[in-house]
């Protein structure tokens, strides 16, 4: 792998910081819950949220303007984008259990990364009792993929409401170069909070493992973020890129302000 640029190494920090003040900031616990049930609100711009900011900014893809909103900077996005290497080939053999244990606490403060997620990405968050400000009990998620506010509560069926997804898909990464890293790299990649975003659950299983080529969230309102977040990921990690999705991600860079 090529050494990373020093911006992104700082966005990758800023990301982990923006993670670890969000699970010290705690929450409300308690023990009582109510069902949850997804907003019928009409679709609205989602906020970014704090470590996709301070990433994103951190590497210098994006500013903040005069109104405290984020705005993309399409161009800085692109000559990013033209650094990234043509997939010359594409890996098969992918298995989940390369990328390591599931929602590993790799910055080891005792959660695991799911529940980091969730702490980070959602409002007027509770935990569940005896965890430490761990186990996220419920929670109200403005989907940036959708732009719906979706109310999240833990339990068996009812957590797949809200999904946490890899904003590059990991077969997607073991195809364009993921396949020749260590299992070390693998499940850092696999837990690394600018590659990850608490989603609506069906709009999540619908994007699989799909590039932007193939997928690009519902919103529209979502898609500068999207993009250059997926750029970020495939620079700090060396990933290669194919025609169809470099397209799709030029092409919605095109329409990017700043």
């Amino acid at each position: 792998m090529k050494k990373t640029p020093v911006a992104l190494l700082v966005a990758l920090l800023a990301a982990v910081v923006v993670l670890v003040a969000t699970q010290l900031g705690g929450g409300t616990v308690f023990g009582g819950v109510a069902s949850p049930s997804p907003s019928s609100e009409a679709p609205t711009p989602a906020p970014v949220s704090p470590s996709a900011r301070a990433s994103l900014e951190a590497a210098g893809f994006a500013v903040v303007d005069a109104s405290g909103q984020l705005v993309v900077s399409g161009s800085a996005v692109e000559d990013a984008l033209a650094d990234v290497d043509p997939a010359s080939r594409v890996a098969t053999g992918y298995d989940r259990e390369l990328f390591g244990q599931r929602w590993a606490d790799v910055d080891r403060n005792g959660c695991d990364t799911r529940n980091d997620v969730l702490a980070r990405d959602l409002v007027g968050v509770t935990f569940k009792p005896g965890t430490r400000d761990c186990v996220v009990l419920t929670g109200v998620l403005h989907d940036l993929y959708t732009g719906t506010t979706i109310d999240f509560q833990r339990g068996e069926r009812s957590s797949q409401l809200v999904q946490i997804d890899h904003v590059v898909p990991l077969a997607w990464g073991w195809r364009h170069g993921g396949n020749a890293w260590t299992p070390e790299q693998r499940e850092q990649f696999a837990n690394d909070p600018i590659n990850l975003q608490a989603v609506d659950g069906a709009t999540n299983s619908s994007k699989s493992d799909s590039g932007p080529g193939d997928w690009m969230p519902p919103a529209a309102a979502s898609h500068c973020e999207y993009a250059a977040r997926f750029v970020l990921v495939l620079t700090a990690y060396d990933l290669t890129l194919d025609d169809a999705d470099r397209q799709e991600l030029t092409s919605t860079l095109g329409t990017c302000g700043a």
